[in-house]
């Protein structure tokens, strides 16, 4: 096991993981912040988008 996580230290495809695996994490933190704060905005438009369905059909 100290023998893995030595060749990961040291080869450059682990740090490159880590990077990526970072760059994931705050981009997921901001979709899910996105989310969160047009949830009210993007419920009202479907509602909206309902009653005009519902209206017109």
């Amino acid at each position: 096991m100290m023998k893995l996580l030595k060749s990961i230290r040291i080869s450059k495809s682990g740090a490159s993981a880590a990077e990526y695996a970072l760059i994931l994490a705050i981009v997921g933190g901001g979709i899910v912040a996105a989310a969160i704060t047009l949830k009210g905005a993007i419920g009202g438009a479907m509602t909206s988008t309902a009653t005009t369905i519902t209206t017109n059909a």
